[in-house]
């Protein structure tokens, strides 16, 4: 029989090449989105605003009733913000709160009881390299990441008797519409941290755009994900991030922040 898969934040970026994918390969894949289209493909976008907590409820009765199963969740919406956390507005503190981490959380919980019952399920955490590491003018966007990264680690030691994995899939820089979801800071052209903001905008928007990764990269890592009978529970996804947390590892803070602020053209 056919597994379901659930996707958040399907339609554009990782959840649509994930999406893709996984319909190409014998799966029955539903992807959500704020504003769902008709799309061509295997797959069926459904309305979901992660941040409506009643919607999850909606999605999870509907799949539930139509399949009897929800084989594998994959959290992958996510929106980004920007700037120094002196000028950041808490409302889009919260937004971004509720749309990384709490609607994830919600979610997690309406779809767990209908995996547990069944014995078997999967649970991918699309975080970020942003959580595992400290970046400039991103404090709010890692702290989220990082706050997803140990909730996976975390509930996957609480339902393994239950036969579901939770997995963290972080990716690096990749061409995709994170960029069109990210909202930047507007500074004052007297704000101290005017010239020193403006270039890590110029740095990023140039990293995601001109050196990014193809996005296939992570519906291929997804789908050995999934064919695998014993998952970690993190992967990182790039050569080059891979080098980076482990440096994190082996030399001295000091040392390692001149890198990373060298990596943002920061002073």
């Amino acid at each position: 029989m056919s597994k379901v898969v659930l996707i958040t934040g399907a339609s554009s970026g990782f959840g649509r090449s994930i999406a893709e994918k996984l319909s190409n390969h014998d799966f029955i894949v539903y992807g959500t989105s704020r504003n769902p289209k008709e799309i061509e493909g295997k797959y069926k976008l459904l309305k979901l605003d992660i941040t409506e907590y009643q919607d999850a409820e909606r999605i999870t009765d509907y799949l539930i009733d139509k399949h009897g199963k929800i084989d594998i969740l994959i959290n992958n919406a996510g929106i980004s913000i920007t700037g120094p956390v002196e000028s950041s507005d808490m409302s889009e503190i919260k937004r971004l709160y509720e749309t990384n981490f709490f609607g994830q959380i919600n979610l997690i919980q309406k779809i767990v009881p209908h995996m547990r019952n069944n014995m078997s399920g999967l649970i991918i955490n699309i975080t970020s390299i942003a959580g595992y590491l400290g970046l400039p003018f991103q404090s709010i966007y890692c702290a989220s990441k990082s706050s997803l990264n140990l909730l996976g680690e975390s509930l996957n030691m609480e339902l393994k008797n239950f036969n579901i994995r939770v997995v963290n899939l972080a990716p690096g820089d990749y061409k995709t519409e994170i960029i069109e979801n990210r909202t930047d800071a507007i500074l004052d052209n007297n704000s101290p941290y005017k010239s020193e903001y403006s270039s890590f905008t110029k740095a990023v928007t140039k990293g995601m755009t001109k050196k990014g990764n193809d996005p296939k990269e992570i519906s291929d890592l997804v789908f050995k994900i999934i064919k695998s009978k014993n998952p970690k529970i993190h992967y990182l996804s790039g050569k080059f991030i891979q080098k980076l947390v482990t440096l994190k590892e082996l030399i001295p803070d000091m040392i390692f922040e001149k890198i990373i602020m060298k990596l943002y053209k920061l002073k």
